[in-house]
């Protein structure tokens, strides 16, 4: 059985397993502690999200959001740290229903979409799961779970990550020693690919086709480079 992925409790920095952080966030004492500590009068319900590919678990987040937030919102949140690259479409597809950015009136293909620009409590419920796809050639696919929602005082921030996957370590394919710093675009569709700093120069391949290593389900993907907005290594508050 392959060795599963650890992540970091934003609020105590003790590292988990995907199911076990799940059990791990709702007795967390120092996350307890943050809600204790917590004032004002204005109330707001978050919905807690674990975040994860269809096909793969070893990559995955939990998140806080607020109910207010929009899917568009949250469809930002995902470009942003796993899957923006080119600019490709999207969409959440919820109870049967497809939301995109810029639905299309058009009946020809079945129902049409409707847009993102709703509210998540409109359309989320606890214990339910969702899917969300971008770019609809080289499909990343993710699964949504509504782990919890709790009503809170409200906060300035939309959306807070509670948890993510450390890095994988990867070695590389040629030299079977040093870790992965690149994959070939071109060699990792035949089952490899993964190259050293060092192998990665004497690739037969070329450099045009590398792509760096990164901690998303989408690496090595169409032309995915990883995220500009948030480092592969989550950092907790402790």
């Amino acid at each position: 059985m392959a060795k599963r992925t650890k992540g970091k409790c934003k609020y105590c920095g003790k590292e988990y397993t995907f199911s076990y952080m799940n059990r791990h966030l709702s007795v967390c004492e120092e996350r307890q502690k943050k809600w204790a500590e917590e004032i004002g009068s204005k109330k707001c319900g978050y919905f807690e999200l674990s975040i994860y590919p269809k096909y793969n678990r070893d990559y995955w987040l939990y998140v806080e959001i607020k109910e207010t937030a929009s899917l568009k919102d949250l469809d930002q949140f995902l470009r942003d740290i796993w899957v923006e690259c080119c600019g490709h479409l999207s969409a959440f597809e919820i109870d049967g229903i497809s939301y995109d950015a810029a639905p299309q009136n058009d009946f020809f293909w079945g129902k049409p979409a409707k847009s993102m620009n709703c509210k998540l409590k409109s359309v989320l419920e606890k214990g339910m799961t969702f899917g969300y796809e971008y770019d609809f050639g080289s499909t990343t696919e993710l699964m949504i779970t509504v782990v919890n929602c709790r009503v809170r005082s409200d906060r300035k921030e939309k959306l807070i990550i509670l948890s993510r996957n450390n890095p994988i370590e990867i070695l590389c394919d040629a030299c079977g020693k040093k870790p992965a710093a690149y994959i070939c675009a071109e060699c990792f569709y035949e089952g490899n690919g993964l190259l050293c700093e060092d192998c990665a120069a004497t690739h037969e391949c070329g450099e045009e086709m590398l792509l760096p290593i990164c901690n998303s389900p989408r690496m090595g993907v169409c032309g995915y480079c990883g995220s500009d907005t948030y480092p592969d290594q989550f950092v907790s508050d402790m």
